[in-house]
């Protein structure tokens, strides 16, 4: 299939059009944060495992997507982000990006990737070393290996990065495809012949109240950080095959990211289910990759190590590719006297240098910046769906500063202090990492009533002129 121009009618591109660029958008998102939360959920929930996948679906599937469309609407994500002020989006948008990108996610993609293909490239020995008394010994027999692969990889991702306008091609003819054959061989193994049973009692927060637990592990995924980044490039791309109207290339992201949400939930059920379906075999499992690799293992021996590999190396490449093109547009418009090429490879040389050294002190911090922005983004996902917002953006102002004095005070304290108390603690739903909910609507309905009182007076003021 390929994909251009004249295949646009009546300004979209058309059922395969918006297929391949669904499919496209679905393997930006997939990657191995994304393998590893449902099969662990799977686990742990047991009997519940229906609400609590549920649950996920709607903050792993539902809060990314409609991100996009809601930059879809607006046109980008500054424009989105400019309704509460240019310096608060410029600034939000700038941190949102360096984390999901070179600080973070990025090189991660790359790291994890080579855990999971060592054991074929150094053997089985070196795959598990983790021993004590080859501590030193593993670590330097593992880092020439692991920087010539991180080398590979990111040179790969940046060759793909720097001809935008093929990555929807590919990842929707070739890279996604193939991630999504993976996956189904997976799963299908375990339908046909499951490894064992659900537990008989759902572990941890999913005994209680399964919904919310499975809620906040989706929470967990920052897809919807990442919408505002493949927001960019999916846009980008749908003008590029030739959809140039602003308001049909929103119908058009929308209609690719329902294609990319089926496809997200189906894969997410079916990793669920497996994971269910390993209860009784590996009831402590500390992650979901540690699931997915014991299920290939039963069910393929040997070929399942290289299977669990080839699926993991696909899901982190496509995001790799992903982000880079994503985060390199925006800043080469953000900061023009950089062309994108430069980005491109600035950002791909960070990362490359970030997957090799100190990935595990850079996740101490980035993790709560993560964190803290997440709900900030949330909100801004909710103004832009919501219709007429722009015209209360003073009372978005508001909500949103609620949102963000709340988040970030939790992740300073969980960054710096873990463990401190905290007066937000006392809030509703904190508990379970929702407590910036409540500060956010309250402010919201306050925000309103400042605005109704504003344009009140305004109007006495007007009446007596």
């Amino acid at each position: 299939m390929h994909l251009s121009s004249e295949q646009v009618t009546d300004g979209t591109l058309g059922p395969r059009g918006s297929l391949a660029v669904g499919v496209a958008l679905f393997s930006m998102f997939f990657g191995a944060g994304n393998l590893i939360i449902a099969p662990l959920l799977g686990v742990q929930a047991g009997p519940c495992v229906v609400p609590a996948t549920l649950g996920y679906l709607v903050s792993g599937v539902g809060l990314p997507i409609a991100t996009i469309v809601a930059i879809a609407r607006a046109g980008t994500a500054d424009a989105l982000l400019d309704r509460i002020g240019h310096g608060f989006s410029r600034v939000f948008t700038i941190l949102a990006y360096l984390a999901i990108g070179p600080l973070l996610a990025i090189p991660r993609t790359a790291s994890t990737s080579f855990e999971m293909v060592r054991p074929l490239i150094l053997g089985a020995q070196a795959g598990a070393g983790s021993a004590a008394a080859a501590g030193a010994a593993a670590g330097a027999a593992v880092a020439l290996p692991q920087l010539l692969f991180s080398l590979a990889f990111f040179a790969a991702a940046l060759a793909l990065a720097l001809h935008p306008a093929r990555i929807v091609r590919l990842m929707g003819k070739v890279t996604g495809p193939l991630l999504i054959g993976l996956l189904v061989v997976m799963v299908a193994a375990q339908v046909v012949a499951p490894a064992g049973d659900p537990l008989a009692e759902a572990q941890q927060a999913y005994a209680t109240a399964p919904a919310v637990a499975g809620f906040v592990q989706g929470y967990q995924t920052l897809d919807l950080l990442a919408s505002l980044a493949f927001g960019v490039v999916i846009t980008s791309s749908v003008r590029r095959l030739g959809v140039t109207d602003p308001g049909a290339q929103a119908r058009q992201v929308a209609r690719s990211g329902v294609v990319a949400g089926a496809l997200m939930a189906l894969v997410y059920c079916a990793l669920s289910y497996l994971g269910a379906r390993m209860g009784t075999v590996a009831p402590e499992a500390a992650n979901g990759a540690e699931v997915i690799s014991l299920s290939s293992t039963l069910h393929f021996g040997t070929a399942g190590t290289a299977l669990t590999a080839a699926v993991f190396l696909v899901a982190c490449f496509n995001v790799c590719v992903g982000l880079v093109s994503s985060i390199g547009e925006y800043f080469s418009k953000a900061f023009p006297k950089v062309p994108y090429r430069g980005w491109a490879i600035l950002i791909a040389c960070i990362s490359c240098v970030l997957a090799n050294a100190g990935l595990t002190s850079i996740l101490a911090y980035s993790v709560p910046v993560l964190m803290a922005l997440y709900p900030m983004g949330i909100c801004a996902m909710l103004m832009g769906l919501l219709p007429g917002s722009e015209a209360h953006a003073g009372a978005w102002r508001v909500a949103m500063a609620c949102v963000g004095v709340v988040s970030t005070a939790g992740a300073l304290r969980d960054a710096l202090v873990p463990g401190l108390s905290l007066p937000f603690d006392a809030l509703p739903l904190a508990d379970i990492g929702l407590g910036w909910v409540v500060p956010g609507i309250l402010g919201l309905i306050i925000g309103y009533i400042i605005e109704a009182a504003r344009h009140g007076r305004e109007g006495r003021g007007d009446s007596r002129g």
